[in-house]
């Protein structure tokens, strides 16, 4: 099941558009078919039948991409992503469990896009609190609850109540918020203008079992990293976990030059060392999510 070059993917020259038009030519599996499928995966791996699976569900993997658009990423990116994680559901996936493979994907996907985003270091760090990484990944969510989407700074009643809701300072809730502000796009947004042909995006994204994904939803799979990130750090020397620590996983972040000199070395050995200790823990995490079955 390794080889998918012939699925449709995403592109920044293609256009979202025509991606999100290519895999609405797929149609949606009806329960038996899809068990049928599974089946035949399982039993027989018979990647035909992995492939109509992965295909069928194309769209609830761009859909919860569409989820993280605010995140300052290339959306084509995230979509692949998620498709990522919807190859990793399927090849896993039994039907002898009694539920719909869409039920069982949106774990895989969501985990496989925030891991995405997490490698990416751009706004959170692994080492932030996990109440920091809830208002990282629910601060979208929290602001659409109380009907505060507008662009801008919060209104102080909103900051306050988001701040109780997810145990955070209201400062933190603000500084969020600002970097999570730019670059946001609404499922809302037309596709085309030609008057009443036009569309929503979210008109494109069909919601395959909208009664079970907020069960979903609620699961913090961040929990479950951090937890990997502490057992992974045994990996490190005293000395390779004390720099990657200061340099990547603390808010203050300690700076060459002053590593240098605590370590009388130069500033280059310090980036070195960093670099490597970065990769050797890496590697370890995802030792330790293939051993529990986690996605990575």
């Amino acid at each position: 099941m390794s080889n998918y070059s012939n699925l449709p993917a995403p592109s920044p020259e293609q256009g979202l558009n025509r991606y999100l038009q290519e895999i609405r030519k797929f149609p949606m599996l009806e329960p038996e078919e899809e068990y049928m499928l599974a089946k035949r995966w399982v039993e027989d791996e018979d990647t035909g039948a992995a492939h109509k699976m992965v295909t069928s569900h194309l769209r609830l993997a761009a859909k919860i991409a569409m989820g993280y658009r605010g995140y300052g990423l290339p959306q084509s990116e995230v979509i692949s992503e998620a498709n990522v994680g919807l190859m990793q559901a399927v090849k896993r996936f039994d039907p002898e469990k009694g539920f719909r493979l869409a039920t069982y994907a949106m774990w895989w996907i969501r985990a496989s896009i925030q891991e995405y985003i997490l490698r990416s270091w751009s706004l959170v760090k692994l080492g932030t609190t996990s109440a920091q990484k809830k208002l990282f990944f629910n601060l979208r969510k929290a602001k659409a609850k109380i009907g505060a989407l507008e662009d801008g700074d919060l209104r102080p009643e909103n900051v306050a109540k988001i701040a109780k809701d997810l145990n955070v300072t209201e400062a933190e809730v603000v500084s969020m918020n600002r970097r999570l502000s730019g670059g946001d796009a609404s499922l809302n947004a037309m596709v085309g203008s030609d008057g009443e042909s036009a569309t929503q995006w979210q008109d494109w994204l069909e919601d395959e079992d909208a009664d079970q994904a907020g069960d979903y939803a609620e699961r913090d799979e961040l929990e479950t990293r951090r937890a990997l990130l502490a057992d992974a750090m045994s990996v490190l020397n005293d000395r390779e976990r004390d720099i990657l620590t200061q340099r990547r996983l603390q808010d203050e972040v300690v700076t060459l030059e002053e590593l240098s000199t605590q370590y009388d070395v130069s500033r280059e050995r310090i980036r070195q060392i960093e670099v490597r200790a970065f990769e050797k823990l890496q590697k370890k995490m995802r030792e330790l999510a293939a051993n529990k079955g986690i996605a990575a």
